[in-house]
């Protein structure tokens, strides 16, 4: 049996999970109550916070008394994501709370695969968000009056939200049927490359397409260790440029993480790693003025990357993608990597270039299952979609 676990801190929202507890139960959803707690639960809970708690790396002990609020916060939840990962019943997470309560549920949320039903009712939920959704499918409910007791809206609020968990649960989304997904990443310097990619495989696979912008590559790769995709066509790294030079777009550390997690079907390439961007000219760090900068738009300012900075992007991107075992196939275009670094373009630097390709293929570690070809072409032509379709073709049907 599959159940429905319904998350909050017994000791301060008690009244209040044991009222979602209930009305989900009687909607006919089997529950399972988890409390999150740092002192005594005031209602019964099947999931005590030590349970919980004792699935932090270091036990329980990092989590439960201790004197610091925040490290208490983050240390649980960093054990409830470890605890709803480990279980295989979940249905479905509903989870109450304030700034505390929120913040360690939605860690497990995230952790969670895409498509799960996930619903938190909130405090926080009428602001910015961002930091607890990320790149997940989290519902955030605001829970309008504070927790701190039940009231006539209260009981309307998390009435509904009891509702649509236990529909969720039992209603599931039927198992997509059809062609077999594949995520891709573009830019618009990158556009007709990956374009041309998706007209010549469409046919067979269902292509999604991610806008390389940091939370782009992120929700790529949460698909992908959701077990929803069926390969990967990285033509678009640049997100790596971001991340390391300071730009406003930037991957995480956790960058081809997914990659070697699925050992799913890869292939990938150099695509805008020409350029950092930054937002309008203002706002660009003091320590890079006097750059070669160019204006995409009023907002948007890219800076080309030197040659050493390439040198640090190719090491970076080869040392990640050399944990990779799956198979991994990386294109390497010679003429240019963005519709601005071509022969007379506005980043056109075959050194800096020249230092990118030599990195990757030094870092990398090339083997039987992992390889790095370079082609005499720009990253646009359609020669390169050709060969970075026909390449993913190939590892994909061995």
């Amino acid at each position: 049996m599959r159940h429905i676990y319904v998350v909050g801190t017994a000791d301060t929202k008690g009244e209040e999970l044991a009222f979602l507890a209930d009305v989900i139960a009687n909607a006919g959803g089997a529950v399972v109550r988890v409390d999150i707690g740092t002192r005594s639960a005031a209602v019964p809970v099947d999931i005590p916070a030590s349970e919980v708690a004792a699935h932090h790396p270091r036990g329980a002990g990092a989590v439960l008394g201790i004197d610091d609020r925040g490290a208490a916060v983050a240390g649980m939840g960093a054990a409830f994501a470890n605890f709803i990962r480990s279980r295989d019943d979940v249905a479905g997470v509903i989870g109450i709370g304030g700034g505390g309560g929120t913040s360690i549920i939605t860690a497990g949320m995230r952790a969670l695969p895409l498509g799960l039903p996930k619903i938190m009712v909130s405090t926080l939920a009428s602001g910015d968000t961002a930091p607890y959704v990320d790149v997940s499918d989290i519902i955030m409910m605001p829970s309008v009056t504070d927790m701190a007791g039940l009231n006539r809206l209260s009981r309307v609020v998390l009435h509904n939200a009891a509702q649509a968990i236990a529909g969720m649960a039992a209603k599931p989304a039927p198992a997509a049927a059809g062609k077999p997904a594949l995520g891709l990443t573009m830019f618009g310097v990158t556009t007709p490359c990956v374009t041309a990619i998706v007209d010549r495989l469409r046919a067979d696979y269902d292509c999604m397409v991610f806008h390389a912008t940091g939370t782009g590559g992120r929700s790529m790769e949460k698909l992908a260790d959701s077990g929803l995709l069926a390969g990967v066509l990285d033509i678009t790294t640049t997100e790596v440029c971001d991340l390391l030079f300071g730009g406003v777009l930037p991957a995480t550390e956790d960058r081809f993480g997914a990659i070697a997690r699925t050992k799913l079907p890869y292939v990938g390439s150099v695509g805008a790693l020409d350029m950092v961007n930054f937002w309008a000219p203002p706002t660009i760090p003091e320590k890079y003025r006097g750059r070669l900068f160019y204006e995409h738009n009023p907002n948007v300012t890219l800076m080309r990357t030197t040659a050493d900075e390439c040198r640090k992007i190719g090491e970076w991107i080869g040392g990640r993608l050399a944990r990779c075992d799956g198979p991994v196939r990386f294109l390497i275009p010679e003429k240019g990597v963005s519709a601005l670094d071509i022969e007379g373009g506005a980043f056109f630097d075959p050194e800096a270039d020249t230092a990118l390709f030599e990195a990757i293929e030094r870092t990398i570690k090339p083997n039987r299952n992992r390889t790095v070809t370079r082609l005499p072409l720009h990253i646009n032509e359609p020669a390169f979609a050709t060969a970075a379709a026909e390449a993913f073709l190939d590892i994909a049907n061995k």
